[in-house]
């Protein structure tokens, strides 16, 4: 069935809009990360989904398709800890660097994949550079306490291509989606991955369960996956799909974190992160809790899969 057959279904606004099926939606994505469908098309496609909305449904089908096409690290000794880092900084330091490294020193293998997509945000990439954490060029093995990021690109240049779509339209689109719920490896996993809108709570959590995720799912700080140091949200835990809530949201906002500078550039952010791995500075609390929950998520992930 050709896109426009699937436009013509999911573009027809809020109310007029059918959902697709798993399959159509497997193979409307395909065609578009295989690059096979028009810019018309591409943007066409965007903006319907963006009015619409995606489905459960929609995004296990968008994400076969990816995991079809992906570029897959190979197996870990221990669960790959996935970290999608799309956002980056815009008000608060960007914390996923010292996420990844509190996880590494903890043994586990981590991976954090992204780029940019809005202008003027400071990337955790960049971050992990400034501390001697070389990129990938292409796929491989990430050793046992070890740290590695890699651009998109790498991973699959349609997808990038797709992303990138934001800086002509304005407006994110599935792939934003899909890349923050993939897992590029070829061996156990656990994705930890965050929403920023309500609403798409009961899409990420279908999602985990139909297609046997093992996942941390949370709210998100600026649309990063490392937890707002203020605060304590609500953990939702998920081995393999089976669902479990790990922490309910505690109440209240600190005011302030010791420690946590107010500039935001790298070289501050490279500082504050090597402070704090030195025991220089305080781990904040809400980031420590969430390193606990994804370490027992890797066990049992590594539990449930050994022969």
């Amino acid at each position: 069935m050709a896109i426009a057959q699937y436009i013509k279904e999911i573009g027809r606004g809020a109310r007029g809009a059918k959902p697709l099926s798993r399959e159509q939606a497997t193979d409307l994505f395909g065609q578009v990360l295989d690059g096979h469908v028009s810019d018309l098309e591409i943007g066409a496609f965007c903006l319907a989904m963006r009015i619409k909305g995606e489905t459960s449904e929609e995004m296990c089908g968008f994400l076969d398709a990816t995991h079809q096409r992906l570029a897959l690290l190979p197996a870990t000794d221990r669960p790959l800890i996935v970290l999608p880092s799309y956002n980056g900084a815009r008000k608060l330091p960007v914390l996923t660097p010292l996420l990844a490294l509190l996880l590494a020193r903890e043994g586990l293998p981590v991976l954090l994949h992204g780029m940019r997509t809005e202008a003027r945000r400071i990337l955790a990439s960049d971050v992990l550079l400034a501390l001697d954490v070389p990129a990938l060029t292409a796929p491989e093995k990430i050793a046992n306490g070890t740290v590695r990021h890699i651009h998109t690109q790498h991973l699959h240049a349609g997808l990038a291509r797709l992303l990138s779509v934001r800086e002509v339209v304005g407006l994110r689109n599935p792939g934003h989606s899909v890349v923050k719920l993939m897992s590029p490896c070829a061996g156990p996993s656990v994705v930890v991955t965050a929403y920023t809108h309500p609403e798409y709570f009961e899409v990420l959590q279908t999602t985990f369960r139909t297609l046997g995720v093992s996942a941390l799912l949370s709210r998100g700080l600026e649309g990063e996956v490392a937890t707002d140091p203020r605060r304590t949200p609500r953990y939702d835990g998920f081995v393999h799909g089976v669902h479990a809530v790990l922490e309910s949201q505690q109440p209240g906002t600190a005011s302030e974190v010791p420690g946590l500078p107010t500039e935001i550039d790298v070289s501050t952010t490279a500082t504050y992160t090597r402070c704090v791995l030195a025991g220089e500075l305080p781990i904040p609390p809400a980031i420590e809790r969430q390193v606990e929950h994804i370490l027992r998520l890797a066990e049992q992930t590594n539990s449930e899969t050994s022969p």
